[in-house]
């Protein structure tokens, strides 16, 4: 039987429906009321695990699913070692350096030699900045990072952001964006090159409907 898993969270909506769109109906994960966490599609193919989105890529690592959906902000981070198979084209946010807009800093380049970094997103700050030669101290932080520079705990954050209005309503304002992300199909490589229970079959299908709703 195929076992995907999916994250928790804003993808999920999107998720469910592109693998209607192929047939496997996980819409009870939907249902508010729902406490499962792991369902068998009606029609018996396929089954599906929910979990928090930094745990998808560890079940897809270690095999216990052959499928996943996940932020690429997540395997940017992470660096788990699965398959990269599709663009899915949903969840489109951007990983991005704020500051306060009062603040004298327009670029990462303006922050000061040593200056504090907040993010969750420890790898992926580091290896940013790193990449510029500019050495800061990353000050992980798991929630309400648009603190950091409010309190003065930081000069700058690293973040996903959307639509920005969390950090215009914060007073802070991008400078520099690392990378764009969307959600990504990801494979349990050994499944993938066996083709464990039909998998490249399933992949084509959900490529195909992709390539429709683009």
């Amino acid at each position: 039987m195929l076992t995907v898993v999916l994250p928790k969270g804003a993808l999920l909506p999107d998720s469910i429906r592109l693998l209607k769109a192929v047939g496997l109906d996980f819409s009870v994960f939907l249902d508010p009321a729902n406490r499962l966490l792991q369902i068998t599609d009606p029609t018996g193919t396929a089954k599906a695990f929910l979990v928090r989105n930094y745990d998808v890529p560890v079940y897809v690592e270690y095999g216990q699913a052959q499928l996943g959906i996940i932020g690429y902000d997540v395997l940017r981070e992470k660096v788990p070692q699965v398959a990269h198979l599709a663009d899915l084209g949903f969840g489109k946010c951007r990983m991005s350096v704020a500051v306060k807009q009062s603040s004298p800093y327009r670029s990462a380049l303006d922050l000061p030699l040593y200056g504090r970094v907040a993010s969750k997103f420890v790898h992926c700050s580091r290896e940013y900045f790193d990449s510029l030669d500019l050495p800061v101290e990353i000050v992980p932080l798991y929630g309400s990072v648009e603190l950091g520079p409010i309190t003065g705990m930081s000069e700058a954050i690293v973040d996903l952001v959307a639509t920005g209005t969390t950090l215009r309503e914060n007073g802070l304002i991008e400078t520099d964006v690392l990378f764009e992300s969307t959600a990504r199909l990801i494979a349990h490589p050994l499944s993938y090159r066996l083709n464990t229970d039909s998998l490249s079959e399933w992949i084509e299908k959900l490529r195909s409907a992709v390539a429709i709703a683009a």
